[in-house]
């Protein structure tokens, strides 16, 4: 008997797009209403609608759905693409706070958040691109 192994992505146990759109958002809410996110909510335009897209677009082929970022602007090349914003610690910090609160809201299977909480800190850890903690960069245009 032939067993076939199935993966479940990412993007599937979450519950695919409505469920990544409800973390995209909720995400985005709190960076606009906590204060705890000031810095980083600075880096962003007024509205949040262009960022939120953004992020929806990429985390979907991210986590393994349809890869609809690459297929409108390219590579996501993350770093480069945010390497004219000063990013410190501060900020990278805040990005988390947000995003840990959304999937601790958002996630109900402890193995997949605690996996999304993880690759994510990763990927904050990398967008670091300066030591200050100073100043109001420009914002990001998404």
């Amino acid at each position: 008997m032939t067993t076939i192994q199935t993966t479940v992505t990412p993007y599937e146990a979450l519950g695919g797009a409505p469920a990544l759109h409800r973390l995209v958002n909720r995400f985005y809410e709190l960076m606009d209403t906590l204060p705890e996110a000031y810095a980083v909510r600075q880096l962003h335009p007024e509205s949040l609608a262009g960022s939120a897209e953004s992020l929806f677009e990429f985390l979907s082929g991210w986590f393994g759905g349809p890869s609809l970022y690459i297929a409108k602007k390219g590579h996501p090349r993350l770093r480069m693409r945010h390497a004219p914003y000063a990013i410190d610690q501060r900020m990278r910090d805040e990005w988390m706070l947000c995003m840990t609160q959304a999937l601790n809201e958002q996630v109900i299977d402890t193995d997949l958040r605690d996996g999304l909480i993880h690759t994510f800190a990763q990927m904050a850890d990398h967008m670091v691109n300066t030591e200050s903690q100073g100043g109001c960069p420009a914002q990001m245009a998404r």
